[in-house]
């Protein structure tokens, strides 16, 4: 067993301070390797050592700028930060150095969407979600996309599925009230999946207030 692979299993048991010994040891032994960096990174991320970890990301693709897996820690710190655009090129540079899984496809989203660029979102969504078919959070994220983007035939169908899978999700029930609110003539069904979000979620204050509003408008 090397370093590296002591030191993430010290991280998966909270082991901090050992992670960090092993790391420090991957990466004297083996300079010229990225992964001790990045590895190193992760820890102080999960640290919220954000200025650290970012000197240890960068570093590893310095090492070989080819790393995905460093663009993606970076780029999760900077959309930590709020940094939209800069968190949108890397997720970008992680894809194209062949990063695996869903994630990058759907932070890639997420930053285009918090950046208020929803257009340019949504193929990476639809890939995310097309990657990790049973991830509800991404399916759920893509049909809020679609609702914003007017696509309410195909948001219907992603808010649906959500909903077969985990009837008490109150985000894709208002969601889909607020389809139905908009897109149908159908306000029975619309106040019915708002009343739901509202009694599954007490806080959810926005889904009573469109209900109240709808009920007031039609008596």
């Amino acid at each position: 067993m090397d370093y590296n692979e002591i030191g993430i299993i010290a991280f998966q048991e909270k082991r901090y301070e050992d992670a960090a010994k092993a790391f420090t040891e991957a990466i004297e032994n083996n300079p010229d390797e990225a992964i001790g960096y990045v590895n190193f990174g992760n820890l102080l991320a999960a640290m919220n050592d954000s200025e650290r970890a970012e000197r240890f990301f960068q570093k590893a693709i310095t090492v070989d700028e080819k790393t995905a897996t460093a663009y993606y820690g970076l780029a999760n710190l900077y959309y930590d930060a709020e940094r939209y655009i800069e968190a949108a090129k890397l997720y970008q540079k992680a894809i194209e150095h062949g990063i695996q899984g869903a994630d990058a496809y759907y932070m890639l989203a997420k930053s285009f969407e918090r950046d208020e660029k929803v257009k340019l979102a949504l193929p990476y969504m639809q890939r995310a979600a097309e990657l990790a078919p049973n991830d509800l959070q991404i399916r759920l994220s893509y049909g809020i996309l679609l609702c914003t983007l007017e696509m309410f035939d195909v948001a219907k169908d992603e808010l649906e599925f959500v909903l077969v899978k985990n009837p008490k999700s109150a985000d894709a029930h208002y969601n889909l009230g607020v389809l139905y609110a908009v897109s149908t003539e159908d306000t029975a069904l619309a106040m019915e999946h708002l009343k739901e979000a509202y009694t599954i979620d007490s806080n959810f204050d926005q889904a009573k207030y469109i209900y109240d509003m709808i009920s007031q408008r039609h008596n």
